[in-house]
């Protein structure tokens, strides 16, 4: 593991000598370097100076900006720090209170240090995958984004040419994943308030996407089309799926004059062999590097027959990952374009 850079906020500074006390070989051997505040005003000091910082540890009740605010605001700051909240056991209020807010884990008080290490590794590993895929994004073929005057100054007009034409099969998940309700909500409110909401649940949609490897193919109204390829592509699309799910049914929305929005969303996961390629307008020079064919087409008919919170999948896909989830038999379906009755199953965890 490389060097994790880690601000801990606390107006307690005997936190800060426990801590330094408890992971003094840690400290010793580079592989963690702690970073001390006693408030939430100077923990946003702290990140605007010292910009490697990889995870921030905070009490919630501090003088001056508590916990809870200073996860607001690391949010507005920067989507890849992620925070763990400090908290009495009883304090569940608050507790759920910041997972809303964004907070990555929580730990409680008094703490134990060795679950504490455990929760930093992980919160450590999640920053690194987010950090990893972004990279490999802005690494990625030109041709994945708009295609202008600006990639042909950049290619000549046959390599240009052949790029277009280059398509491959592989193997590979498709996770559609759908908001439920979400359709009401768009013809009662305002759109500012539809847009707020909608961007809202896309991005955790997308951190737990990217965290699992996986990358978002498309937005399409207020659904998400995700690919996963490489090792175990089936498995992290499950587990990014599961992820979605937990952290959108952690969300209360409230709305103006409504009752509280509780979103739900419905998953269909399929997997196999695709057509990935460059799919648009050459006439427009707007292309999309996507993947196509049945593959596509039974994931996102797996979807429509989820219900809210469900997570549906093929019984080819089970049986890879019936030793790995636990799963449930819904039984036989009618799919659009399917000749035959189809077996799916449910994800539960």
């Amino acid at each position: 593991m490389t060097k994790a850079k880690i601000l801990v906020v606390d107006d307690e500074s005997d936190l800060e000598f426990l801590i330094k006390k408890k992971f003094r070989r840690q400290i010793r051997e580079g592989l963690y370097d702690f970073v001390f505040a006693g408030n939430g005003r100077e923990a946003l000091s702290k990140l605007q100076e010292e910009s490697d910082i990889d995870m921030v540890l905070s009490d919630i009740n501090m003088p001056e900006m508590d916990g809870l605010t200073l996860l607001v605001r690391i949010n507005e700051m920067s989507p890849l720090i992620k925070a763990v909240i400090v908290s009495a056991y009883g304090d569940m209020g608050n507790i759920r209170t910041a997972m809303n807010r964004g907070a990555f884990d929580f730990v409680c008080k008094p703490v134990d240090f060795e679950d504490l290490e455990v929760t930093m590794q992980k919160t450590i590993r999640h920053v690194q995958q987010l950090r990893d895929t972004l990279q490999a994004i802005k690494e990625n073929n030109i041709l994945r984004m708009y295609v202008d005057e600006n990639v042909l100054n950049f290619m000549s007009r046959r390599e240009f040419e052949s790029a277009l034409l280059d398509n491959e099969t592989v193997e590979g998940t498709v996770v559609f994943i759908d908001i439920c309700g979400f359709t009401a909500i768009t013809e009662r409110e305002q759109a500012d308030t539809v847009v707020r909401l909608i961007n809202k649940y896309f991005d955790v949609m997308v951190k737990e996407i990217i965290a699992q490897g996986g990358y978002v193919d498309k937005f399409m109204g207020d659904a998400v089309m995700a690919v996963f390829r490489g090792d175990y592509h089936l498995d992290r699309a499950i587990e990014a799926a599961l992820a979605v799910r937990t952290q959108i049914e952690l969300i209360q929305e409230p709305l103006p004059g409504q009752p509280a929005f509780l979103p739900k969303v419905s998953i269909g996961v399929n997997t196999g062999e695709m057509i990935s390629g460059n799919i648009g307008s050459a006439t427009l020079r707007r292309l999309d590097y996507t993947v196509i064919g049945d593959t596509v087409n039974t994931a996102q008919r797996l979807q429509s027959v989820a219900k809210a919170g469900q997570i549906v999948i093929s019984e080819p896909a089970y049986q890879r990952v019936k030793e790995s989830f636990h799963c449930e038999k819904i039984g036989e379906v009618t799919l659009k374009n399917k000749s035959n009755p189809v077996v799916v199953y449910e994800v539960l965890e």
